[in-house]
């Protein structure tokens, strides 16, 4: 196994012993640091494995972040709804 998927593998790890541990501010500074760290780990991933093993991580990791990706989506569909209204 390669550094990049041990390092993915003890990111999910460290994500899912976070989510344990209780948090006034709902776990978002934790889920910064882990967006922060996890992105150049998933480019070791997509570099060393194919773009298919990296897709798989990412879905994973959204999984595991998944309130950053709805509010993330969110946000982008707030600012469609904007450019369509100044047109």
């Amino acid at each position: 196994m390669s550094w990049a998927l041990i390092l993915a593998f003890a990111w999910f790890v460290t994500a899912n012993l976070g989510a344990m541990v209780p948090s006034k501010r709902h776990h978002w500074p934790f889920a910064y640091v882990l967006i922060a760290v996890g992105i150049p780990i998933l480019g070791g991933v997509v570099y060393l494995h194919g773009l298919w093993v990296g897709a798989l991580i990412l879905v994973a990791a959204m999984s595991v972040l998944r309130w950053p990706v709805i509010y993330l989506f969110r946000w982008l569909k707030r600012k469609g709804k904007t450019k369509d209204a100044d047109a």
